[in-house]
């Protein structure tokens, strides 16, 4: 039995095992054949064998995704799916392992790194007003420049435990696509976009934001430390949630934007130690560290208080900034959807924990579909 794959520049026939293994290795799949003897598949421990099906010698670079069920046409052949890596993919050859090393082709990253932004922002709008949407935009910038540059600098350190592990092989250092030095002013030039962004708030956001860096730059060593990276990986992602508030006020109401903070490094030690679940075989081998690895078989206890924490601390947001029904409407909604996650959630299957971590992103947009509902609710006479 075999099935279709549809690639860019030709379509070819491969069996059922191959085409998983295709899927497994997710959006920068690349198929290069350097002879016939020897055929590397995705840059991984899959392999052609003289037992497999004849392929055409050239590079092809298919339009999967194993994130999103593929679409079949009625005569079999799978057909591609409008996708950031299908962006990526068409993009020259030179520009694209410097887009992979940004981690464009899987934007989940900058849609976590982006969301709590948007709470705060949404937050400190006037009562009965829609949030600033330059300010979120400028934030949007600033997302996928500061997730880029945290990719790199995460390729950077990891370089040799990347080539270790079979769903990190593939990426652009790793697979020596670039070298350490092209990485390195390919992160200046992020670096120095972002700072642009960033001279675009008033002056205590400034500072604010620059004080992010230092978690930034030392985030991907926490894994070889400590067994809780991913508290680390929330106390940077969740920057945001307080950079956004003093970015439209002029500086931080604590009263606010701690618990909202809390609450979003909560919201990350869930979906990322799901997350690390994927990997966590192959971090025993290679030597790292995570919270998948430190809370094994008691996984879903801890996600459940993580899951309460958080909500506590959206409820006290609430609290102090006078929300509304449709605000705490979407608490509850949240709190439902992570309820559900925690219970059908299998941390033995990685494309399993695959799935859950990227509906998170539905967690962030109720939240923020919460915040500008509840904040139209009010009065423009509520302080």
């Amino acid at each position: 039995m075999a099935s279709t794959v549809t690639m860019i520049q030709t379509r070819v026939r491969v069996s059922r095992a191959v085409y998983r293994a295709c899927t497994w290795n997710m959006s920068t799949a690349c198929c290069r054949y350097r002879n016939e003897c020897e055929k590397t598949f995705l840059r991984s421990k899959w392999r052609y064998t003289s037992s497999s099906p004849t392929l055409s010698p050239i590079c092809l670079r298919p339009v999967v995704c194993p994130s999103r069920p593929l679409r079949t046409s009625h005569n079999g052949w799978i057909l591609p799916r409008v996708s950031a890596a299908a962006v990526v993919e068409a993009m020259p050859k030179t520009v694209q392992p410097y887009l992979r090393l940004m981690r464009l082709d899987r934007p989940i990253g900058t849609w976590l790194l982006y969301l709590p932004c948007t709470w705060s922002i949404a937050l400190a709008a006037q009562p009965g007003c829609l949030p600033d949407f330059s300010m979120l935009a400028l934030f949007g910038t600033g997302a996928v420049l500061m997730r880029g540059a945290g990719c790199t600098i995460n390729d950077m350190w990891d370089k040799d435990f990347d080539k270790k592990v079979a769903r990190t092989a593939n990426r652009p250092l790793a697979a020596g696509d670039i070298t350490r030095f092209q990485s390195l002013v390919f992160l200046g030039g992020q670096l120095t976009l972002a700072l642009g962004v960033l001279l675009c708030l008033n002056y205590y956001s400034i500072v604010l934001g620059a004080a992010s860096l230092s978690l930034v730059l030392t985030y991907p060593l926490m894994k070889r430390i400590t067994y809780w990276p991913q508290l680390v990986l929330g106390l940077t992602f969740n920057w945001g949630a307080l950079l956004g508030w003093a970015a439209i006020k002029g500086s931080c109401d604590w009263s606010v934007c701690l618990p909202l903070y809390a609450s979003g490094v909560m919201w990350t030690l869930i979906y990322d130690t799901i997350y690390a679940h994927q990997d966590k075989a192959d971090d025993v081998l290679v030597g790292v560290k995570s919270t998948a690895l430190r809370f094994n078989e008691q996984t879903k206890p801890w996600l459940s208080g993580f899951s309460l924490a958080m909500l506590t601390g959206l409820t006290l947001t609430g609290l102090n900034c006078d929300q509304t029904a449709p605000y705490y409407a979407a608490v509850a909604l949240i709190g439902g959807h992570l309820v559900h996650q925690i219970y059908t959630l299998d941390i033995n299957n990685a494309e399993d924990c695959w799935k859950k971590f990227t509906a998170n992103r539905t967690v962030g947009f109720l939240l923020f579909l919460g915040i500008v509902l509840g904040n139209l609710w009010k009065s423009h006479g509520t302080n």
